[in-house]
């Protein structure tokens, strides 16, 4: 994991040796299976926003436990461990897929091992780090964090779209492009963090480096 002051940490392993082309070629279809067990899992739905549908919805927001851990945090000032290792581990198996889906891994998603994907959560001291009343209205502070996240999306379509001909030519993903999808990646999931999972009062950075 790359070092950083956020508790909310990502980061993906780039793949220093050649792709598989065929699987690369056929992604979005290779990801159909998996991607049905994501739906079954959270009872989502695959469409969202930009290159990152499979990890925002599936693994960012519907199949978090967001509104009982609200009522908890409200109420008695608790954040549940197991409801926080759920989160975490959801997290976690929407990042893999949504890896997969921009290329940056030709490992088929693990419903389990991390695999090149790095994410972690800093379990919080609900009485001391966490403000009872501000998951009421963090969804509404992270809407300049929405905005920006609308663009880079539209840039890492484009941007997954470039590494998709690269390594179709070369077998290697860019390491500049690869680095930007992985900070588009690393913003949505601190976003995810303070505003959906709630792990955190700390207003995310508006960066993409650790």
């Amino acid at each position: 994991m790359e070092p950083s002051d956020y508790p909310v940490t990502f980061s993906v392993d780039y793949p220093d040796r050649k792709l598989n082309r065929l699987t690369t070629f056929f992604r979005i279809f290779m990801a159909i299976p998996i991607g049905i067990v994501s739906l079954l899992l959270v009872g989502g739905d695959l469409t969202g926003p930009g290159i990152a549908d499979v990890s925002y919805w599936a693994g960012g927001a519907l199949g978090l436990v967001t509104l009982p851990v609200l009522l908890m945090i409200l109420f008695r000032q608790k954040y549940p461990r197991w409801w926080f290792d759920w989160n975490l581990e959801i997290l976690r198996f929407g990042n893999r897929i949504g890896i997969y889906l921009a290329l940056m891994d030709d490992r088929y998603p693990s419903t389990d091992e991390q695999q090149s994907v790095h994410l972690d959560l800093l379990y919080p001291d609900v009485e001391n780090d966490l403000n009872r009343g501000m998951p009421i209205i963090k969804w509404l502070l992270a809407i300049p964090h929405y905005i920006v996240l609308l663009f880079l999306y539209i840039a890492s379509f484009f941007v997954v779209a470039f590494a998709w001909f690269a390594i179709l030519f070369t077998g290697r993903y860019p390491r500049g492009a690869f680095r930007f999808v992985e900070g588009v990646y690393r913003w949505q999931n601190r976003v995810v963090g303070y505003a959906t999972a709630l792990v955190t009062d700390r207003y995310p950075p508006f960066r993409l480096s650790p």
